[in-house]
């Protein structure tokens, strides 16, 4: 083999090489985003008979959504997050899969997150995340 031969063959591999690095990188977070339009890390799922709330952080910003367990049917759903000293922030309705998302600034402050499916509900009491 020629020398041309050789650097063309090394530049191909290194090409697969990063390409793959950068869809292992970014296949994670586009997953994750997918699944939920929260941004941030998941720091607690709140767990009841009828759904789940799912609570992010990114920043000091706080962000919740509801999730039904049985999705397909209208019902009564709702997510509210509150930081300690503000105003709760909220969405609730008749909705088929997820309430939300809803997102508020907590900073360091404690934070209350409530959640409700049909008649069940959760409710987090105040927290620090």
């Amino acid at each position: 083999m020629d020398c041309g031969a050789i650097r063309r063959r090394l530049a191909l591999g290194m090409a697969v090489l990063t390409a793959s690095g950068l869809l292992a990188v970014a296949a994670p977070g586009e997953a994750q985003a997918a699944a939920s339009s929260c941004a941030g890390r998941k720091v607690r799922t709140l767990t009841f008979s009828t759904g789940s709330v799912q609570v992010y952080k990114r920043r000091g910003w706080v962000c919740a959504l509801t999730l039904a367990k049985n999705p397909g049917t209208r019902r009564y759903m709702m997510v509210s997050v509150q930081a300690r000293g503000l105003r709760p922030v909220d969405d609730e309705g008749l909705y088929k899969r997820r309430a939300g998302p809803v997102e508020t600034h907590a900073g360091q402050r404690r934070v209350r997150v409530k959640g409700a499916v049909g008649g069940r509900s959760v409710d987090s009491g105040w927290v620090r995340l």
